[in-house]
């Protein structure tokens, strides 16, 4: 090979390095991928934040004296029974039954006192016939004793057969008397118009006054008047300045969240339950519902003025510290399976410590006190309490 081309092979390695265009721009490449990288990081990191539920309050919260819970009492009620003794023979009513004052609601066996009662009636026939007999023979001997017939006794015993007669009437006509209340007995009637609330009695027991004898029921139904229903709320001693008779509440149900009634203080009872340092206070119902019943527990709110049918419609309430301006709008972030999502809200009047709000419902998730770094779409992540 000749000497100049082998030359030619051989690395000067005094020559300058040359390095290629495109690798001058990779540092700055992997820098901006880097920041980036961070950026998009951080900004889809999940934000850790504290929700609270929308919720619904109502207007007369803000005139709210005072609140209590107590149950829903019927004043006229009764065990219902019977002064006889005797098998029940007939059960007309079940649980619920509505009756009026009088009805026949249940009855005994009453073969025998139908008998006694046959008997009295039979026996003031007789002595009503015995009656006229004598009646017919004292005029008789009074006729002979005018014309001198017959002497002053025999007057006098005519006119003793009639009295012990007449006497003899009214004893039969008072036994009569007795045989029917007897009979009367074995009806047990309603008391007052009501609702049938418990059967203690079925058909064959035996029923008795006082309930003395062994496995004997004392009473058969027990019902109550549903238009004497009160609420029997405790209030505490130290509040019952707050409370006074004619005063106007609101009335909740427990078995029943969305429903309000009206009410209206309607006495105080005078003396202070020392182991609850409370005096029971009895509210009735101006507003009544058929679906109110007693011994449902209840919650009673004094007010200290009477408010408007609108005013008493639920409000949809936030509280304020949910609500940042964003774009000069007043907004809530909804979070949604762990995703924030801005909602503009229309704030209104102010109940308590809430607010007004229109554009999201109750029961809604929000933020509280959303920081710059929450904006529609963060992905978020409730503080555990």
């Amino acid at each position: 090979m000749p000497e100049q081309t082998i030359s030619r092979l051989k690395i000067d390695r005094n020559a300058p390095l040359k390095r290629s265009s495109r690798l001058r721009w990779w540092p700055a490449v992997v820098a901006v991928l880097v920041v980036g990288g961070i950026f998009f990081l951080r900004s889809n990191r999940d934000i850790s934040v504290e929700t609270i539920n929308v919720t619904t309050a109502y207007p007369y919260q803000a005139v709210t004296d005072l609140n209590a819970t107590g149950y829903v009492v019927a004043q006229r009620k009764a065990a219902v029974a019977t002064k006889a003794t005797g098998r029940l023979e007939w059960l007309g009513v079940q649980e619920g039954s509505v009756v009026k004052a009088g009805d026949v609601i249940a009855r005994l066996e009453s073969k025998d006192v139908a008998a006694a009662a046959e008997q009295a009636a039979a026996g003031v026939q007789s002595a009503r016939a015995e009656l006229q007999d004598a009646k017919v023979s004292w005029n008789r001997a009074q006729d002979l004793a005018n014309k001198k017939f017959i002497p002053v006794s025999q007057l006098d015993t005519a006119k003793a057969r009639y009295d012990k007669a007449r006497a003899a009437v009214a004893v039969a006509e008072a036994n009569r008397r007795g045989a029917d209340v007897a009979v009367d007995q074995t009806l047990i009637r309603a008391p007052f118009d009501g609702v049938v609330l418990t059967k203690a009695a079925n058909m064959g027991d035996i029923v008795t006054p006082f309930s003395s004898a062994t496995d004997s029921k004392g009473a058969v139904v027990t019902m109550a008047d549903m238009e004497t229903l009160e609420v029997e709320a405790d209030v505490s001693e130290s509040s019952l300045a707050k409370v006074k008779v004619g005063q106007p509440c609101e009335i909740a149900l427990d078995a029943f969240p969305d429903l309000r009634l009206r009410g209206e203080v309607s006495r105080i009872v005078p003396t202070v339950d020392r182991s609850k340092a409370s005096v029971m206070t009895k509210v009735r119902f101006i507003d009544r519902d058929a679906r109110v019943l007693p011994e449902m527990s209840a919650k009673v709110a004094f007010l200290s003025a009477a408010v408007a049918p609108d005013q008493r419609k639920p409000l949809t309430v936030v509280h304020p510290d949910a609500i940042v301006q964003r774009d000069g709008k007043p907004t809530v972030f909804v979070v949604t399976d762990a995703v924030a999502k801005a909602v503009t809200v229309t704030t209104g009047r102010k109940i308590g410590d809430l607010v007004e709000v229109s554009g999201v419902k109750p029961e809604d998730k929000v933020v509280v006190k959303p920081t710059d770094r929450v904006h529609d779409g963060s992905h978020v992540v409730p503080e555990k309490k």
